[in-house]
């Protein structure tokens, strides 16, 4: 037997926090995977089966494009691959707006939700200011 369940939409309390990010205090100290994609291609089981040292693998992005930052498989930022003494390191050139993420998983972990439920997003990405790239 299916049985439905249905759920009141949520409200903002009087006096509660503007901005998202003050509401996720308690969840600052709990782990997620960070990735560094720098593209995808298709293959053929048979393609994947061939595969030897040696083999080079052609990817959807071009040479010096930006790679995505990923966060538990969403993107978060974008950037560039840089070398810190003997180690790879991302310098970020383009980062989602904070809201803009957790608007995202909201739709996410309730994709029926009526769209006046969700918070309005902020523009997409959040360019950093000269001087910080220079840094």
């Amino acid at each position: 037997m299916h049985d439905e369940m249905e759920f009141q939409t949520l409200e903002a309390r009087p006096g509660a926090a503007q901005d998202p990010r003050e509401d996720l205090g308690p969840l600052r100290d709990v782990p997620v995977e960070l990735a560094v994609e720098i593209g995808r291609t298709r293959m053929t089981i048979g393609e994947t089966l061939d595969l030897r040292p040696g083999s080079v693998v052609s990817l959807d992005r071009l040479a010096g494009e930006p790679v995505d930052l990923l966060v538990n498989g969403k993107r978060i930022a974008r950037g560039e691959v840089v070398a810190i003494d003997e180690e790879f390191g991302l310098r970020l050139t383009e980062v989602v707006s904070a809201a803009r993420r957790l608007t995202e998983a909201q739709a996410a972990a309730v994709p029926d939700a009526p769209p006046e439920a969700l918070a309005e997003p902020e523009p997409a990405v959040v360019e950093p200011e000269p001087a910080a790239l220079e840094e």
